[in-house]
This record gives structure tokens, C-alpha cells and sequence, in this order.
């Protein structure tokens, strides 16, 4: 294990764990043995983690993770402080973020974490550790759906439901990064910080009806809501829905085909690619995390309750106090 030499390593970590699934009060602040990086892995010591619907939904029941305890939390912005075997890509001392592989690689809400090199891609000096801990999950998130899975190009008519939230706000702007005209449903006390963001035309969900309101025939949709906005989007023949709820796939199979659209249900993957392709458009300018508020660590459990009461533009971090 290759070990910075300006920082001997604790023994021990502050971790937010939990025992039993519930709500935010189940969290609770422990100590943990810092782990140690194997091959192809690197241990960073935590900056910033943010924060995601995932975290509170696997909070609060059986997901993918099994029976706690466990420790929540994908995104992770950090410096590099050990190397395991065969890692070629960073050094002890370099500034890095990215997202522990989801759903199982969890471990960023704890002081340090440990995940395969080719998840994270060296922090833009253009953010600081909190913003860069905002973007990972929800930048692939959108990054996957819009370029990988819809492959959005110049012109293309793109819309985007919940436009203000953790995945809509940056799915914005990688759109109109890629040349597509941007539509985005959202409250109307978000809609100026959408336009600062870049979208083109903007839909109060509160007061009109999305499927009345826009213009017919996009060519893709993401919608990170589910239920009848996936069956409601008005997509041309040909065009692609993209959602990010993992339910109901049947129903939205059955649908696309009837009104000859493509219809994919996607769940985020870790991406060195991905994160460099972030990391250059947060360099760039034109990729802007919007973080609605701050939590020290020991406060993690007020941040959940936070996250799940809604209404903000943007992501939730931690940080470490």
C-alpha cells in the first residue's frame, strides 16, 4: 500500500451509521476501523459527501444493501491519502471525486472511504470539495441518460421533469451544453435559477399541465418523477423516454411500443468516462452544481430530513467538521 507521507493514518473513523431501517433518527454517529485500499482501490480521506434520494430510501428500508448495520453515502470529493496494488491513475496527496459504485459501494458519510480507482477523476480546480461533492451521482445520473442512453445532439427538443432537483438542475445544462433546446417542469420560484442555468422554456407543474402547456414532440424525455409523467410526456415517433424509477418497467414497455417511442429505465453506474466528461464541462464553465445547503457530519441526520421535505433547487452535502 503506497501511504502519503505527510499524514500517518488513523486507527479509527467517524462513520454515520445505523442499525435498524426508519426514519433520520436511526442515524447515528460511530466509530470505525479505517479501511484499507486492495488492489486496483484507492482510500481518500472525505472532503464533502453529497447527499441523494437513494441515501434516505435506503435509509429507510430494504433496498440493495441487505440488513444494516451499514454506512450510506455515494458521492465523495477527497484527497487521495493510500494506493493499493496496481494503481497507476492517482498519487497520496492528489484532489479527486467521484461515485462509489451504486447501489452496493457504499461508505462516503464517514471521514474516510474506499472505492475502485476508475470511479473517481481528479477534482476541477474550478470547485471546491463541496461542489464537486454535488455532482457525481447526479451528473452520471444525467450524463448516462442524455448522452449514453438518449445520445442528445444539436437540435434536439429535450425535456426534463423536476428540472430544479438534484438530477434535472445539471441535466440542463449538459443538454444545452450538447446543442439541444431545453424544456424543463418545475415550481416557478426555480425557474430563474433554470434560466441562469440555460433552459430555453420553463413549465409551472403547480399551475399548468406539463402535457398541455409544451410544445408536442420532443425527441427525449427525462423524467426522474415516474408514474403517469412517463405515460403523460409527449414524445415524436422514434423519440426516447428515459426514467429513473425502477418501477413499473412492464407498463412503460407496453406503452413506448403503442405509441412507437423507446422507453428505458436506467439506474446510474459508476463511470471513469463519465466523471472526466463532468470534470471537463465543470472546467469549462458550463457545468455548475447548485448545492441548497450544508451539514456538518454529525448533523447527517438532520440533512435527511432535509432532503426528504423537498422543495429545494439542487443537492444537500456533508461535510466533514
Amino acid at each position: 500500500m503506497n501511504t502519503s507521507a505527510t499524514s500517518a493514518l488513523p486507527a479509527t473513523m467517524r462513520a454515520i451509521s445505523q442499525d435498524a431501517f426508519g426514519g433520520p433518527e436511526v442515524l447515528k454517529e460511530v466509530r470505525l476501523p479505517v479501511p484499507a485500499p486492495g488492489p486496483g482501490r484507492i482510500l481518500l480521506r472525505v472532503r464533502a459527501s453529497g447527499l441523494n434520494p437513494t441515501d434516505w430510501k435506503h435509509r429507510a428500508a430494504p433496498a440493495f444493501l441487505g440488513d444494516p448495520p451499514f454506512v450510506l453515502g455515494w458521492d465523495v470529493s477527497g484527497t487521495v491519502v493510500a494506493t493499493g496494488l496496481g494503481v497507476t491513475l492517482f498519487r497520496p496527496g492528489d484532489e479527486v471525486f467521484g461515485m462509489l459504485p451504486h447501489p452496493y459501494g457504499v461508505g462516503a458519510h464517514a471521514e474516510y472511504a474506499v472505492g475502485p480507482t476508475r470511479a473517481f477523476a481528479r477534482k476541477p480546480a474550478a470547485l471546491d470539495h463541496v461542489h464537486a461533492a454535488a455532482l457525481p451521482l447526479a451528473g452520471l445520473t444525467a450524463w448516462q441518460a442524455l448522452v449514453d442512453v438518449a445520445g442528445v445532439g444539436p437540435g434536439d427538443r429535450v425535456l426534463v421533469h423536476a428540472a430544479a432537483g438534484g438530477v434535472g438542475h445539471l441535466a440542463v445544462q449538459i443538454a444545452k451544453a450538447r446543442g439541444a433546446h431545453v424544456t424543463g417542469t418545475a415550481g416557478g420560484a426555480h425557474h430563474a435559477l433554470l434560466r441562469e442555468l440555460g433552459a430555453d422554456e420553463l413549465i409551472d407543474y403547480r399551475r399548468t399541465d406539463f402535457a398541455a402547456a409544451g410544445p408536442a414532440g420532443f425527441d427525449v424525455v427525462l423524467d426522474p418523477i415516474g408514474g403517469d409523467y412517463r405515460t403523460r410526456s409527449l414524445l415524436r415517433p422514434g423519440g426516447t423516454l428515459v426514467s429513473l424509477q425502477p418501477h413499473g418497467t412492464e407498463e412503460l414497455a407496453a406503452a413506448a411500443r403503442a405509441a412507437g417511442v423507446r422507453g428505458e429505465v436506467m439506474i446510474v453506474e459508476a463511470d471513469h468516462t463519465g466523471m472526466n466528461a463532468l470534470a471537463d464541462l465543470a472546467s469549462s464553465g458550463r457545468l455548475r452544481p447548485v448545492v441548497a445547503g450544508t451539514y456538518p457530519l454529525s448533523e447527517a441526520a438532520a440533512a435527511h430530513a432535509a432532503g426528504e421535505s423537498g422543495g429545494r433547487a439542487g443537492k444537500l452535502v456533508l461535510v466533514m467538521d
